[in-house]
């Protein structure tokens, strides 16, 4: 099953919902979407494994398709392995993604492997194989799906130009063995205000998990600021950054499309709406947190220069 964004809206600004009820709701889940995912990354947190640290320095490094391979992943299970922050990137060479050798030595070290690493990435596509996964029916995935229950891990861009949704298998089975209430009986009462409101918060669950999934992939300031900008509509993005200069190195760190983001023009501007917050309480969010970036960017600039205007 698929989500055309021509035909079925996505959330919209409070005024444009249908009862005050669900107006008042929908501002408070938005909200807490994007909080969920992306308030521990933004004050600068990194992951322990990060920390680790994989920079390959004095190890071989080798180029994504090879590095697939040895850890016996398709080419896609791959990127999402490095997505998640399973296998962690070395320093790029030429643009390209590099990794060393060590990084696979540990992911391929670890128990169970290679059958363990492919269930943490395996994922399934749309509602209806989604929907077999737990067990219930497709319009009850979809309903779980869009209020904001389970979170979409990518997106791909159909034949008919409609968003059909990945979600991880593994996150699946356990919000089904978690939840089981939820997957039986009548909706709860915030979510059939959502659903008459016609909400839909696939689209910000996503990006708050894709902007956090950025920001723990690096420590450097300007970077962490420039995933944080790359989410903001342009206007939006032109009244927090009034300076030119550091609107120039925010682009030059931009994070690139995710992985399956299509190259056909007219599906790319369908993926492309995806990549922007849209409803105000989401965009104010992000505003925010690339403000409080920028704050410590500046910092850095001014007590090192290493990156960034003075």
């Amino acid at each position: 099953m698929t989500t055309q964004l021509t035909t079925q809206p996505r959330t919209r600004p409070a005024a444009r919902l249908t009862t005050d009820g669900a107006a008042r709701l929908t501002t408070t889940r938005l909200g807490a979407v994007a909080r969920d995912d992306v308030a521990a990354e933004v004050v600068g947190r990194v992951d322990a494994d990060a920390d680790a640290g994989a920079d390959g320095c004095g190890d071989e490094l080798v180029g994504g398709v090879p590095a697939a391979g040895e850890l016996g992943l398709s080419r896609g299970e791959f990127a999402r392995a490095v997505q998640l922050g399973i296998v962690r990137a070395g320093p790029p060479a030429g643009g390209a993604a590099r990794y060393a050798r060590a990084e696979l030595e540990r992911v391929r070290s670890a128990e169970g492997w290679p059958g363990a690493l492919r269930e943490r990435v395996e994922t399934v596509a749309g509602a209806q194989a989604a929907a077999e996964v737990m067990g219930v029916g497709p319009s009850r995935f979809t309903r779980l799906a869009r209020c904001g229950h389970l979170t979409p891990v990518a997106y791909r861009i159909n034949r008919y130009r409609a968003v059909v949704w990945l979600y991880l298998t593994a996150e699946l089975r356990e919000f089904a063995g978690r939840e089981p209430a939820m997957l039986r009986g009548i909706a709860p009462p915030p979510d059939r205000e959502l659903m008459a409101a016609r909400a839909d918060l696939r689209p910000p669950k996503w990006r708050g998990r894709h902007v956090g999934l950025l920001l723990r992939r690096t420590a450097d300031p300007w970077e962490r600021a420039a995933v944080l900008a790359s989410v903001l509509p342009e206007e939006e993005l032109l009244r927090a950054v009034p300076d030119p200069s550091e609107r120039i190195v925010l682009a030059a760190l931009a994070p690139p499309p995710p992985y399956g983001h299509p190259q056909v023009p007219a599906a790319a501007a369908v993926a492309l709406r995806l990549l922007k917050a849209e409803a105000p309480e989401e965009v104010h969010w992000y505003r925010t947190s690339l403000e409080f970036a920028l704050t410590g960017a500046r910092g850095q600039s001014k007590s090192t220069g290493d990156r960034g205007p003075t």
